[in-house]
């Protein structure tokens, strides 16, 4: 691992906790932060708000003075209310996109027919920032792919930001990066209890098959760790 990619561990934290933040951590900061700029007072739908990426991206949201909506099911709501999310909709009573509007971000967190739905909660001159595809032009050209991939990426992505583009709003693919600069910035969070690590199982590293058929089951509330000794 290149220096340039590594922080320290921060203080406060176990070995397991430490392990269940950089991905998580550096997603939702280069979604949220970098890629969108999200500033205080905004509106920002982060669905599946129980998952390893929602319950980091919620508190930072907050941290960031968001107003912030997420979907859960019924037996996971008060988890996300104490992560700080104001608008939750429980996805087996409700549609989202039939109760939240004006939005100015959209995470995509999920697959299936989410950020399509999401598109219409957005207000004029929104962004989705997606996490799970399709891939786009933009993200073939950021890593000097050949005129190919930026063709068939552009294919991939057309359904998508043709919708979008009828909503006069924006959809952009964004692939996480190894940043120490920005784990060093985490880890002030950290320590200083703005954010909270929320871990949901711990398996050994010989149940490290268990561990993945558990997490497969998308049932996981906040990051599943696999600990090597």
């Amino acid at each position: 691992m290149p220096e340039h990619a590594a922080a320290l561990k921060p203080a406060n934290l176990d070995f397991v906790q430490a392990a269940s933040i950089p991905m998580v951590g550096l997603t939702s900061w280069q979604a949220l932060k970098e890629r969108a700029n999200l500033q205080p007072g905004q509106k920002v739908f982060i669905p599946a708000g129980a998952g390893g990426i929602g319950t980091f991206a919620i508190q930072l949201a907050k941290h960031l003075g968001a107003n912030v909506a997420t979907t859960t099911s019924t037996g996971n709501v008060e988890l996300v209310r104490s992560l700080g999310a104001d608008e939750v909709v429980d996805y087996k009573k409700q549609a989202f996109e039939q109760v939240l509007r004006d939005y100015d971000l959209v995470l995509g967190t999920t697959r299936g027919d989410t950020i399509k739905k999401a598109v219409g909660i957005l207000k004029s001159g929104g962004l989705i920032v997606s996490l799970v595809g399709p891939l786009d032009k933009a993200f073939a050209k950021a890593r000097r792919m050949n005129a190919f991939f930026t063709f068939l990426f552009g294919l991939m992505s057309h359904s998508i930001r043709r919708r979008a583009k009828k909503h006069h709003v924006t959809y952009s693919f964004m692939f996480v990066r190894p940043q120490g600069a920005q784990l060093e910035k985490i880890a002030v969070l950290l320590e200083s209890g703005q954010i909270k690590p929320v871990i949901d199982k711990v398996f050994a590293l010989e149940q490290a098959k268990e561990g993945l058929e558990y997490l497969a089951r998308g049932r996981a509330k906040g990051k599943v760790v696999v600990k090597i000794r």
